[in-house]
């Protein structure tokens, strides 16, 4: 699954490509995606200026200006396996190419997703943020909300392990099983551990690893392990700098120490048995 590293890339890539530009036209070739798109969606877009993309979570947001000077939003999710490419009006679509937003600049924003779980959908309200899918979502983990005393605080009590408390886009957003993974190796902290137990030094220990496996992430362009790639085609390359993420049985890059994998919740999950604890 496209995660926020992934998501940023895309919204990085898309953004001089579509900014200040006009969808002069869209078309639905497949309008069920996770939730239907609406079906007035390319009768009220068409015309419309897009101002800005911006992004929360994993989700991105495209403000646009309609035809009568209102302000609108789309919210997009790239589902399991979606995408958001550039690509030339002569390019004919591909399977699984479900929407074209055709550009005033001879280009077309094109939405791939071979398994359906994205979705296109519109934020009603003036503040997009109000959006059910949006409204309870945890700081971002580059913010300055995302602090060793936040997660501290907020695991009081909690008994969860403290893998699936950072992945839980309540606490934080963008924390899935890669950078989750990671960012525990890097603070020595076993995956099992429960979140309630860990002491607020170690926290903070915590939170600035996960900001820099995160930044890292970006700066590479994402992760690529099954068919993510990015606006213009292209793959990340955050794979390469994983230390224990799919490194079962493989030495520990700090102690040597093969790297166990277990399951945790149904998804699996690496560490070093030395190192964290």
């Amino acid at each position: 699954m496209p995660e926020l590293p992934e998501v940023e890339t895309t919204r990085f890539g898309l953004e001089p490509h579509v900014r200040n530009h006009t969808i002069q036209h869209i078309i639905v070739r497949q309008p069920s995606l996770r939730w239907p798109i609406p079906n007035y969606l390319a009768d009220k877009y068409t015309g419309s200026t897009v101002t800005a993309i911006r992004r929360r979570g994993k989700y991105l947001l495209f403000e646009t200006r309609l035809n009568d000077e209102q302000n609108a939003t789309l919210l997009v999710h790239l589902g399991m396996s979606g995408s958001l490419r550039i690509v030339d009006q002569c390019q004919q679509p591909r399977k699984h190419d479900h929407v074209d937003f055709i550009l005033d600049n001879q280009t077309i924003l094109r939405f791939h997703d071979p398994r359906r779980f994205g979705c296109i959908l519109e934020c009603p309200d003036q503040e997009p943020d109000t959006h059910v899918l949006l409204k309870d979502l945890g700081p971002e983990p580059l913010g300055d909300e995302f602090t060793g005393a936040y997660l501290h605080q907020r695991s009081r009590n909690r008994s969860l392990s403290i893998k699936n408390f950072i992945m839980d886009s309540h606490i934080v957003v963008g924390l899935g099983n890669i950078y989750a993974t990671e960012s525990l190796h890097l603070a020595g902290i076993h995956p099992l551990r429960a979140a309630g137990r860990i002491s607020r030094k170690r926290y903070e220990v915590l939170v600035p690893h996960a900001k820099r496996v995160i930044e890292n992430a970006i700066a590479l362009g994402g992760t690529t392990l099954r068919d993510f790639v990015n606006s213009k085609g292209n793959p990340g390359y955050f794979q390469q700098q994983l230390r224990v993420y799919g490194r079962d049985k493989q030495p520990c890059l700090n102690c040597s120490t093969p790297i166990r994998k277990i399951t945790q919740n149904q998804r699996s999950s690496w560490y070093c048995p030395n190192c964290q604890h």
